[in-house]
């Protein structure tokens, strides 16, 4: 069972943060009506096969089918008529992507959006349907920051990027916001780590309403940048990592997520392919939802026991569900 990473953490909305317990309550407000107030679901065989009482938080029900519209359209929806005019720009593996395309849309702007040509098809489709312009790069061996700025420059769009943003951060939070409002108090928050977005949102979130609260969260085994820096006491890069969850195939956490969850996250645990794809197998036959290999890491680490201290009552986010068929099949089918 990997080690704890434990920190020594410091209220939300100090000096050491650049988001507040208020920025994510704004954000609630800013995105009442337009996003979905999405599903906590529960499940006997899940809460016996883990030892605990388990609240899923099912994003994959989000519009767009994924968290990230919440921190996308908070941060769109804060710019300025002239900015909407002329357009955003993000780069994104594809949830991010689709979720800024759909928010320009909302408010009446255009995205173009720079994604991997190794994206997946069902992600790039959805993301073009939206209205955005795609322009693709390769993830192996070009900086998509580096990239993403010079498009947005280039273009004068503004940039939005997909977790290394105080507004995308507050909007990520209100998932752990309503998970709260809905559960009452929790031994532990487990979710997900790509670029640190969601758990910085969700820790910020989740300790201000309930400070003793434990805040875990879940990298791929091949993609543990955020576990290696938190142990580092920086930010530390790894090689782009290879792994079915492409939504966390991140090689270096986020400056401004950093700054957050090196105070606010108690621990990392990390997740095998197969484990993700186990997870994603589970809560098919079990809860009868299907997500993606991202959307499920945090649940296979719960269900894997990867956890340490299990909790006695804890909350899950189930971060997207953004797969086609095919690949579904080819995954759980086996």
């Amino acid at each position: 069972m990997p080690p704890s990473t434990d920190a020594e953490p410091v209220p939300a909305g100090t000096a050491t943060s650049p988001v507040t317990f208020d920025d994510v309550r704004e954000a609630a407000a800013r995105l009442d009506g337009v996003a979905h107030r999405t599903p906590v679901l529960t499940s006997r065989t899940l809460n016996a096969l883990v030892g605990a009482e388990v609240f899923v938080k099912c994003e994959n029900f989000q519009r767009v089918g994924a968290f990230k519209f919440r921190g996308a359209y908070n941060a769109a929806a804060r710019l300025i008529p002239g900015q909407l005019a002329k357009g955003i720009a993000a780069y994104s593996s594809g949830n991010h992507a689709q979720a800024v395309a759909l928010a320009a849309r909302e408010l009446g702007s255009s995205a173009v959006i720079l994604m991997p040509e190794d994206a997946p098809r069902s992600k790039r489709e959805a993301t073009a349907g939206y209205g955005a312009e795609i322009v693709t790069y390769d993830r192996y061996t070009q900086d998509r920051t580096a990239l993403g700025r010079a498009l947005a420059e280039d273009r004068g769009l503004t940039l939005i990027p997909p977790y290394d943003h105080p507004h995308v951060i507050a909007g990520q939070g209100t998932a752990a916001l309503e998970l709260l409002e809905e559960t009452g108090e929790l031994d532990a928050l487990v979710v997900p780590v790509g670029g640190g977005g969601l758990i910085a949102g969700s820790a910020i979130a989740a300790k201000a309403l309930h400070p003793a609260i434990r805040i875990v969260g879940v990298e791929p085994e091949n993609g543990d940048d955020t576990k290696r820096s938190l142990e580092r006491g920086e930010r530390v890069t790894i090689p782009v990592p290879r792994t079915i969850a492409d939504g966390q195939a991140l090689p270096t956490p986020g400056e401004l997520t950093f700054a957050v969850n090196r105070h606010l996250v108690d621990a990392i645990a990390l997740v095998s392919d197969a484990e993700i794809i186990a997870a994603m197998r589970f809560v098919f036959e079990r809860l009868k939802i299907v997500l993606e290999p991202s959307g499920a890491s945090a649940l296979a680490a719960l269900i894997a026991g990867r956890v340490a201290d299990p909790p006695r009552r804890v909350g899950v986010i189930a971060s997207g569900g953004n797969i086609d068929t095919r690949r579904f099949t080819e995954l759980v089918g086996g």
